[in-house]
């Protein structure tokens, strides 16, 4: 007899941690399956070289949401934030630009290379601000699907019309932000091209666009959503991403949930129409009549179940999901930071650069983005630098540090090869080779280091061709049609089957929202109200 549970979470990801302990604060019996020997998904931390702990894939606390720190008591669970610096970007001529939560000082930054820029930056942030409070919203919704024509419906549509109703000057700014590129969208501000690409620099991250490609101005808005009032701010979490994880399964057992690692789910039982449980690769099979997902909508609905079992125009949807990846990420353990030309702690008001975007200008990043478009490795990638083992003593040895580097872009695959181990090395030079235009030397410094291209972010946390966001954040994959039309609603065509993953609304990130929102509808489902 198949062992039960009231629920069954698939994937140990932050997203799928945080449906279950959601669910278990509400009373279900809960089981978490996770693939690896490890929980969090891109949200791990891992001894790779000895003595130094990576948090391998995702490397900031930006927008992990304020409720959902507070409802699952992560602060009590080990969630501690450490600041980073403002942002700094060196420039090609050994000098740098900086761009701050503090508006005077972005804007005595600005004002270095052009007064008129700076003195409308206050203007250009209140009216992103605008957008980005409404999208800050819709990120906590439900979608609303209106061409179902049930009661329910009907009555949710209504609500979210309502709620909205004094959108009013905001929506012509939304549809600027989701057809614009982010080039375009600048340009209508600011002139110099050094300033536009502090903002466009966002466009490309996670995402197989340049900053002139439509679309891509959301983008950069979806990089700035994070609440950090009552958030702790954004910066380095202490021990690093996988203490979020940690954290958030911490407050899930406190309730009853069970974590299982090394428990692959290799197909979703069902029958009659609705879900049963799951069968795990050793041939276990455990029985729940609520299943949520936080894998790819890909891998949930083309991998564990049986294509006949779904209707047709949605397994083509699913197909069409796109999640071409070009991100890569390179873990380096290291005797010294880089130390870029131009930085001066007196003048940039802070002591060292733990946050860097190395992308100049607008030509710097669609010329980084066009080789991608053509099958190669950026020859000048654009990359962010990011060095957590200065203010945390917790990760590295005394006198050594850690540095992660994210970047773009390096294709899901190579129009003239494969990303063998040769093939890695010559990318990894280069990577490195772009740093060291920056902050000479920093290279010589370097212990171990791992290289992640988007194949292996694959073969490890099972992200369809890498990509960090489970697929495209344009405005095509986005709210009603994440991953599909009329199922963005985190439900699918089996009942009892959830969507809990960064392929549902809002996407990815580390926040915690696709879990909290889908926790929400399976309760709501049951009749049940969030614990």
């Amino acid at each position: 007899m198949a062992e039960g549970f009231d629920a069954i979470i698939i994937g140990g990801g932050h997203n799928g941690l945080t449906c279950g302990s959601y669910l278990a604060r509400a009373g279900l019996r809960t089981l978490v399956l996770e693939r690896r020997h490890v929980i969090g998904g891109a949200a791990v931390s891992e001894e790779i070289v000895p003595g130094f702990k990576f948090s391998v894939f995702s490397y900031l606390m930006s927008w992990l949401h304020p409720k959902v720190i507070a409802d699952l008591e992560l602060r009590r669970h080990g969630f501690e934030v450490l600041p980073a610096s403002d942002m700094y970007g060196p420039l090609g001529n050994g000098d740098g630009i900086i761009f701050s939560d503090d508006m005077k000082r972005t804007q005595a930054s600005f004002a270095r290379f052009s007064r008129r820029d700076a003195d409308i930056y206050p203007e250009f942030d209140r009216y992103l601000g605008e957008a980005v409070r409404v999208i800050r919203r819709l990120i906590l919704d439900t979608p609303v699907d209106p061409t179902k024509r049930s009661w329910r419906e009907f009555r949710d549509g209504i609500a979210f019309l309502w709620k909205y109703r004094r959108i009013g000057k905001t929506l012509h700014r939304l549809i600027d932000l989701l057809t614009l590129s982010a080039d375009d969208f600048l340009s209508h501000w600011f002139e110099r091209t050094e300033i536009r690409a502090v903002l466009a620099y966002y466009s490309g991250i996670g995402t197989f666009a340049g900053p002139r490609t439509p679309g891509s101005a959301y983008v950069t808005a979806h990089h700035l959503l994070g609440e950090h009032a009552g958030a702790g701010g954004w910066g380095f979490i202490r021990g690093g991403m996988g203490t979020i994880s940690e954290a958030i399964a911490r407050s899930g057992r406190e309730h009853g949930m069970v974590v299982r690692t090394e428990a692959e789910v290799v197909a979703i039982d069902s029958d009659g129409g609705r879900v049963t449980g799951v069968t795990l690769a050793d041939g276990t099979r455990v029985a729940a009549p609520v299943i949520a997902s936080n894998a790819s909508c890909k891998v949930t609905f083309l991998k564990l179940i049986e294509p006949a079992k779904l209707p047709t125009d949605f397994v083509d949807a699913i197909r069409r999901y796109r999640t071409f990846s070009t991100a890569f990420k390179i873990n380096i353990a290291c005797e010294r930071l880089p130390q870029y030309r131009g930085f001066d702690p007196a003048r940039a008001g802070f002591a060292y650069p733990t946050y860097c975007h190395v992308g100049p200008t607008i030509e710097y990043l669609e010329a980084a983005y066009e080789d991608a478009r053509h099958g190669r490795w950026s020859t000048n990638p654009f990359i962010t630098p990011v060095a957590p083992s200065f203010v945390d003593d917790t990760i590295a040895p005394p006198g050594k540090h850690v540095l992660h580097l994210f970047g773009g872009h390096a294709p899901y695959r190579l129009d003239d090869g494969e990303w063998d181990a040769p093939t890695k090395e010559r990318f990894a030079r280069n990577a490195l080779r772009t740093l060291d235009d920056f902050a000479p030397g920093f290279s010589a410094g370097i212990i171990d280091m791992q290289v992640l291209t988007p194949p292996d972010i694959e073969r490890i946390i099972g992200s369809p061709q890498g990509h960090i966001f489970h697929g495209e954040i344009l405005a095509d994959q986005l709210f009603l049609k994440r991953p599909a039309p009329h199922y963005a609603d985190y439900r699918s065509p089996l009942k009892g089957l959830y969507q809990c993953g960064s392929s549902a609304h809002p996407g990815g990130g580390v926040s915690g929202l696709p879990g909290h929102n889908a926790a929400r509808e399976i309760l709501r489902d049951l009749g049940k109200r969030a614990g």
